[in-house]
């Protein structure tokens, strides 16, 4: 009898095994949605898409070609979008994605908004409204629940993406920012935005497991090591990086990154293992040794205002939205260096690599044309050798211009205005104010039919024809001005 039964328990035995290597694999493709812990080769099949926040689209990639396939778009760009809004969202701007790499979730902090995409067909599975300002959201690694981080309230909003619905709030310090799991899914890391805390969450009491005080109140990006042995998560107000021990869940160290540091993300790769953060203001990414000790390696000169930061399958590239210069640079990791740049929809914010996304087919159903977008960037410095700079963005969407301007290193808690200088006959005129905060940054915005006034006097050799921060209601903005334009752009 036992000789009888033998065949049918080996055969039980490997069921199980094979069960169980499933099992596994699926937790391999959920930690591959936190960081890089398997080497997939970079195909064909692979995405990586920008949430842009002023065109409102998501742009695709093909990371095999590194070339632009189009755009899905979800609303009309900005400035158009002022009178009452009954369709389309606003300000797209996060991004996460499902285990199983067949569904791309995006947040519309504007709109209130997640939108559920079929990466295969780039159609468009349904919206959930949460709510008010949510920032970013992430699948769990069974893929069973999608965690949206509501910045502008105190909870992180449940949803079942297969009814569309949301299906519990779970509450958090107030203005969570960003939430990220263990690979095994027992854990939820939220960094917040409006309080100086980390919270960490039993996913499956959904309560604070621990709170952790941290260094400043505004922390908009957090990412796990594909070990599940730190957590990283940036602060932006004041350009560092905090480092999380996942066993002891204390703070083993701050690093100083730079003003305006944005997102981080990690590489695996035959050079060694690597932590990438972008630092907007000083259009850089750090690139950190994480073992076997922790120290910066180098750094890496990109775009105007890196933001969004997510490495390919196989950790051999690492791609780098540029809020600024609405692009996406792409870093050879293994010679430590920018190799390309691919130009993407107005505002690039998020930005996420999702291997496998389309098992069949050429992806490229219900994108959009990828025309190119018309922006120009002009660089301000101080006239004096000073160390204060700016940056002035102006984009084409359509009738109107919009001007994002963005200044470093000025007076702390100032007010300044950029002023354009016709001519000797005219007055100067003020196209935008701004506040700095307590170290001297600040950013203002302006909507109007700005760019070809502004860029065919700005490029001309008139003595006069400038752009100049100076303080605001000044009497004289060419002579009391703290930055100008040195050089003719464009």
């Amino acid at each position: 009898m036992l000789s009888l039964k033998k065949p049918l328990f080996v055969c039980i035995l490997l069921v199980s095994l094979l069960a169980a290597l499933t099992i596994g694999n699926a937790f391999t493709l959920s930690e591959k949605a936190v960081s890089t812990p398997i080497q997939i080769p970079i195909s064909e099949r692979d995405r990586v898409y920008t949430a842009d926040q002023t065109s409102n689209t998501i742009s695709v990639i093909n990371p095999a070609t590194n070339t632009l396939l189009g755009r899905i778009s979800l609303g009309n760009p900005r400035p158009n979008v002022l009178s009452p809004l009954y369709r389309g969202e606003l300000n797209v701007h996060g991004l996460g994605f499902s285990p199983d790499h067949r569904t791309l979730a995006v947040i519309s902090t504007g709109s209130n908004a997640v939108t559920l995409i079929d990466t295969a067909t780039n159609a468009i599975k349904g919206t959930i409204y949460v709510g008010r300002s949510p920032h970013e959201g992430f699948f769990t690694p069974n893929g069973e629940e999608l965690w949206v981080a509501v910045r502008g309230e105190d909870y992180i909003s449940v949803i079942n993406p297969k009814t569309l619905k949301e299906i519990r709030q779970v509450k958090v310090a107030n203005g969570p920012g960003m939430i990220m799991f263990s690979s095994d899914g027992s854990r939820a890391y939220i960094c917040s935005s409006f309080t100086p805390e980390l919270n960490v969450i039993n996913t499956r009491s959904y309560q604070i497991e621990k709170r952790i005080p941290v260094i400043s109140p505004f922390s908009p990006n957090i990412a796990i090591t594909p070990d599940d042995s730190e957590v990283w998560f940036t602060h932006k107000d004041v350009g560092k990086v905090s480092i999380l021990d996942t066993q002891t869940l204390k703070i083993k160290t701050v690093l100083d990154t730079g003003s305006i540091t944005n997102h981080v993300n990690f590489v695996d790769n035959s050079q060694g293992k690597f932590a990438y953060v972008t630092v907007g203001g000083l259009n850089q990414v750090k690139v950190y040794q994480r073992d076997p000790i922790l120290r910066m390696v180098t750094t890496i000169p990109v775009g105007e205002l890196p933001h969004g930061i997510w490495p390919s399958g196989d950790g051999t590239r690492i791609y780098v939205g540029l809020e600024n210069g609405d692009a996406v640079d792409v870093i050879d990791t293994v010679k430590q260096r920018r190799i390309q740049r691919i130009p993407v929809g107005y505002m690039p914010q998020a930005l996420v690599y999702v291997s496998n996304a389309v098992p069949t087919g050429d992806g490229r159903e219900n994108l959009e044309s990828p025309k190119k977008l018309l922006t120009h960037n002009i660089g301000l410095k101080s006239p004096n050798q000073g160390k204060a700079i700016a940056n002035v963005t102006i984009r084409d969407v359509g009738e109107l211009d919009g001007l994002d301007l963005l200044v470093l290193g000025l007076r702390p808690n100032q007010e300044y205005g950029l002023y354009f200088v016709g001519n000797e006959n005219k007055s100067p005129e003020m196209i935008t104010a701004l506040r700095t905060d307590a170290k001297g940054n600040g950013m203002g915005q302006a909507t109007g039919t700005l760019r070809e006034r502004l860029l065919s006097s700005i490029s001309s050799k008139a003595k006069f024809s400038q752009l100049v921060v100076a303080p605001r209601n000044a009497q004289n903005p060419v002579k009391e001005a703290v930055l100008v334009v040195l050089e003719p752009c464009c």
